[in-house]
């Protein structure tokens, strides 16, 4: 365990550095949500959750976009094409992948996850992943209000802190 005068030390040595981090008012700019018509009793959660996050934010309702996807395995082509378009400032993708009896699981799941972190790396535009991937519907359930919070929330939340945090990094764009 660290002691206190580490914990002081390493406090010091921060307040030298220039430090960059998002925040949670409002950024100007449009969100698109994606999310996966499969397992849509749960996804509708999650779009519920990710949108009530963006307007307690100060985010205009108006200023939010819904695209729906087929199926989780097509949110990463949907998101890229938003993001692309460049009348986003953020794009939050929305699914709900449950394991059953075979692999398919693992395809999809991993697949959306892939895709999700190659948009944001190719388009440079916050793609925040918020697919679901649980074990059982109960888990899913849970993560989307019930008793684990929403993570649709969740995912708009980091949507905003994540604009804020890029418009303040050095660089192009």
């Amino acid at each position: 365990m660290p002691n206190r005068d580490s914990a002081q030390a390493r406090r010091l040595c921060y307040e030298q550095m220039q430090t960059f981090e998002g925040n949670f008012s409002p950024p100007l700019g449009r969100f698109a949500l994606v999310a996966a018509r499969f397992n849509h009793f749960i996804v509708e959660h999650l779009v519920d959750g990710a949108t009530a996050a963006l307007k307690r934010h100060g985010v205009a309702e108006d200023a939010v976009d819904l695209a729906w996807a087929p199926g989780s395995f097509e949110i990463p082509l949907v998101a890229q094409k938003l993001a692309q378009s460049g009348r986003y400032v953020a794009v939050i993708c929305l699914g709900c992948v449950i394991r059953g009896d075979t692999d398919h699981y693992d395809y999809v799941a991993g697949e959306a996850a892939k895709g999700i972190g190659q948009v944001t790396l190719k388009t440079g535009v916050p793609v925040i992943f918020g697919v679901l991937t649980c074990d059982t519907l109960e888990q899913a359930i849970n993560r989307a209000g019930a008793k684990a919070g929403n993570k649709g929330f969740e995912a708009a939340v980091s949507a905003i802190e994540m604009v804020n945090l890029l418009r303040q990094l050095p660089g192009p764009g």
